[in-house]
């Protein structure tokens, strides 16, 4: 059974610092492509940042480049999430997504197919 399960959200103030988690279990973890997301009430889901587990290639955002960081452990099978510099505007619900990859190359796909719960992520001004 293959389950993703996000921790690390919370409140901080503006300026400050998170680290989002996302273990991923009843894959195998070479062959994901992990995505986080977020989405705010009333606007659609926005990948901030994605990376491929077996070649490692990542990709951010614009709007996080040089605030965020996606970075994977496959001991633990586990990705995170370094927010840092975080802004009122970063506030939301962040979600991790997982597709598991047919081919070899450095791309993902552009959907996902399992998700997890979600954390919610508040920055305050």
């Amino acid at each position: 059974q293959v389950q993703l399960r996000e921790s690390g959200g919370g409140s901080v103030q503006a300026g400050g610092s998170l680290r989002l988690s996302c273990a991923a279990s009843g894959y195998t973890f070479s062959r994901l492509c992990v995505g986080w997301f977020r989405q705010v009430p009333g606007k659609g889901r926005e990948r901030v940042a994605r990376i491929y587990i077996g070649g490692g290639s990542t990709l951010l955002h614009d709007s996080v480049q040089g605030r965020f960081t996606i970075s994977q452990d496959s001991d633990k099978n586990t990705v995170y999430l370094q927010m840092n510099s975080l802004k009122p505007e970063d506030t939301a619900m962040y979600y991790c997504a997982a597709v598991v990859k047919s081919s070899t190359n450095n791309n993902c796909p552009s959907s996902y197919t399992d998700w997890g719960q979600g954390t919610q992520v508040t920055v305050s001004s």
